[in-house]
């Protein structure tokens, strides 16, 4: 079981989210636990202070190291390959699908939301954590990042999805983008599914959808097409797209 722990000022901005959908299952399941902390609840001043104003001055305030430390030595465990802290952070390593998928594999993971200017620099040093980014924008907070890594992550824990090949079939499970997806009707508003998802020939379906996969990815990410690990079957289709008029599907 995967446990995680976020440490956030405004904890409903979790509590909710949680709760409910694939993320709300697994908890029920008893595939993941996961608690919410409000960070206020470890400070040691009448006025539950998280903040302070930055050394060396300039706009904005910074939270403060003290209460951060007491809440994550309050949730027990040392940081080591299985036991990860993370701050949610645009200076962070950008979150993606590998990353999602090693944090599955752990046994704990403490999420820090940070707020204002930033965390105390000395959080970062005295835990070991790692910096966590959604991409190169900035957020209020970090609770609506911590949400997107436990929804990732989450799903990704062996039976929290009704089909565990639903996971492996994702955008960027394996470098690439998904391929286009269809359902009944056959024909909506004059569009018709592609013929050869209604014929029943499962080996032509497999093919269609790793060229589209790679059609898709060519187009609209050829920074992932570049990086990715392809087979000679994906080089052929490659060549194939090369001389193929037919446009992606709407």
């Amino acid at each position: 079981m995967l446990r995680i722990d976020v440490v956030t000022i405004f904890p409903a901005m979790v509590q909710a989210p949680v709760a409910d959908g694939i993320v709300g299952r697994a908890v029920e399941a008893g595939l993941a636990a996961i608690a919410v902390h409000d960070l206020r609840e470890f400070t040691d001043d009448r006025h539950r202070s998280v903040d302070d104003a930055p050394f060396g001055g300039g706009p904005g305030m910074v939270m403060k190291a003290e209460p951060i430390l007491r809440a994550v030595e309050s949730l027990g465990g040392e940081p080591s390959p299985r036991h990860v802290v993370a701050l949610l952070s645009p200076r962070g390593t950008p979150f993606d699908q590998a990353t999602a998928a090693r944090l599955a594999g752990m046994d704990h993971l403490v999420l820090l939301c940070g707020r204002y200017e930033g965390i105390d620099e000395r959080v970062r040093e005295v835990l070991g954590a790692e910096e966590i980014s959604l991409g190169d924008f900035v957020l209020t907070g970090g609770e609506v990042a911590a949400l997107a890594v436990i929804e990732a992550t989450v799903r990704l824990l062996p039976g929290a999805l009704g089909d565990d090949g639903s996971a492996e079939a994702d955008s960027f499970s394996d470098g690439l983008l998904d391929f286009p997806h269809y359902t009944r009707p056959a024909q909506v508003r004059g569009r018709r599914v592609p013929e050869v998802l209604l014929g029943g020939d499962h080996e032509k379906i497999r093919r269609w959808r790793r060229k589209e996969a790679l059609r898709a990815t060519r187009e609209r990410r050829p920074d992932l097409l570049a990086r990715a690990v392809l087979s000679a079957e994906d080089q052929r289709l490659l060549r194939e797209l090369e001389d193929d008029k037919t446009p992606t599907p709407a």
